[in-house]
């Protein structure tokens, strides 16, 4: 079938909340998640918009991993929309979260129409300039819910030209940061035993996305632990509820200061395990590569009670600081460090090990949907781009790159031959995990797969 042909038939049942559930009501008491394998009840997204084209016309500086077809890469969005259908979770869309919001809190609304005045800058001519103000600050009631957040998406301003004749202006429109990395809904926030930890974000480009995300989620009723103050930096992917403790990542796009806070926090855990960033065995120098492993779910996650799913090589250079709550002293960091993979084992929880190859490919950014089943990226569809690119920065920059991309070469050729490419493994059938593959080929040039794609708003066992 015909990426038109598909596209023109669209997935089937893919509404912005599941058929036949219950209406939309407030979050309050239901925004939980204790572990990563307990049950996804409800998940919020944001199907890409035209904010993805601008993204593409510098990927570099937005952040994504590398160039991709949008139309492809949309409608991959909504088979994973689908399979979170087919799974009997309730799916919300961001755009109608924030358009039922602004219908029951026109308090939110009016907020927002403010935001706007200030947001949206006019520049040209003085009398034109003041028409333009004038004319937007009479039309601000007219515009409804879905326009305010498509202005808060696109972030615009605009510059007037006059040339001679009655009405012959140019208008110029130019945009101040579009958030083309907001379909990355995982990022935003991150939801613990608690309710949610509002992050914020590491990089300039996506700073105005959790203010977005964040008014939304308290306005709807959402319980929120803590937001992230200045200078901290976190985000979502950083952070892996484990049941009887908790896994936070720290490094390039989360921060000491956030980490402090994180822990300062009635998050719900009386455990967590500070890992920080490792670099990889195969790049010379110390320094972690972000594009490698950016977030902690970029090469470890949890498919199930009891089992891990991550990076050998990675796990295995990642050190760990464990905190334990004492009392009336808060959480207390206990003597010593040791690896990830080693804190893991000491928890009694056996780690399938993937190859470097598989976890560049988005192998471990995977969505548990209950205990041992999980939506996974098809990696075999996505190692021939991951090596190109790779190829690429090997001849850039030899040095850093040639014998990580001999490596991988080399890993593509044994798991070929094995028929062991992730998530088609025997270590995870006989472990009883259960796989809905997904074909995300496209869009996760961006850099993101099914987990990051995605904010779990309500876990519950």
């Amino acid at each position: 079938m015909s990426a038109r042909t598909r596209r023109a038939a669209g997935p089937a049942r893919t509404s912005g909340a599941r058929p036949g559930g219950r209406a939309p009501t407030d979050l309050g008491g239901r925004t939980r998640a204790r572990a990563e394998w307990d049950p996804l009840r409800e998940v919020l997204i944001h199907r890409p918009g035209v904010e993805m084209f601008f993204g593409l016309m510098e990927p570099y500086s937005f952040l994504y991993e590398r160039a991709f077809r949008i139309d492809e890469a949309t409608y991959e969005h909504g088979t994973l929309e689908h399979a979170l259908v087919e799974e009997g979770i309730t799916v919300r869309h961001l755009i109608h979260l924030a358009i039922e919001v602004g219908a029951r809190h026109p308090e939110l609304l009016e907020q927002v129409r403010h935001q706007v005045l200030r947001l949206v800058r006019y520049s040209g001519p003085k009398e034109m300039v003041e028409r333009a103000r004038r004319a937007l600050r009479q039309n601000l009631d007219r515009f409804d819910g879905e326009t305010l957040f498509n202005i808060l998406l696109l972030r615009p301003s605009v510059h007037l030209e006059r040339h001679p004749g009655t009405r012959v202006i140019l208008p110029q429109v130019r945009l101040d940061t579009p958030l083309a990395n907001l379909y990355f809904m995982r990022d935003q926030q991150a939801l613990t035993a608690n309710g949610f930890v509002l992050g914020r974000m590491a990089k300039p480009q996506r700073r105005n996305e959790p203010l977005l995300t964040g008014a939304l989620l308290r306005t709807w009723g959402a319980d929120i632990v803590t937001e992230i103050r200045a200078p901290g930096t976190f985000e979502g992917g950083d952070f892996i509820p484990m049941g009887s403790f908790a896994l936070l990542g720290t490094g390039d796009r989360t921060n000491a200061s956030a980490v402090r806070q994180i822990l300062a926090a009635p998050i719900g855990f009386d455990e967590v395990a500070v890992v920080h960033q490792p670099s990889h065995p195969a790049v010379p120098g110390d320094a972690p590569d972000p594009m490698i492993d950016m977030h902690l779910d970029t090469y470890l996650n949890v498919p199930g009670k009891g089992l891990a799913v991550g990076c050998g090589a990675l796990l295995r250079r990642a050190q760990t600081e464990v905190y334990v709550r004492r009392g009336a002293r808060g959480m207390v960091r206990s003597p010593g460090h040791r690896s990830l993979y080693d804190y893991l084992t000491s928890k009694k929880v056996t780690v399938v090990e993937i190859s470097t190859l598989e976890q560049m490919s988005y192998a471990s950014n995977f969505l548990c949907v209950r205990d041992r089943r999980i939506i996974a990226v098809e990696v075999d569809q996505e190692v021939d781009r991951v090596i190109a690119t790779l190829s690429a920065a090997a001849r850039a920059d030899p040095h850093r790159y040639r014998a990580l991309l001999a490596l991988v070469k080399k890993e593509r050729t044994d798991l070929l031959a094995k028929n062991e490419m992730f998530p088609r493994k025997v270590a995870l059938r006989e472990a009883g995990v259960e796989v809905v593959p997904v074909s995300l080929q496209e869009i996760t040039g961006g850099y993101g797969g099914a987990h990051c794609m995605t904010c779990a708003m309500v876990r519950s066992s």
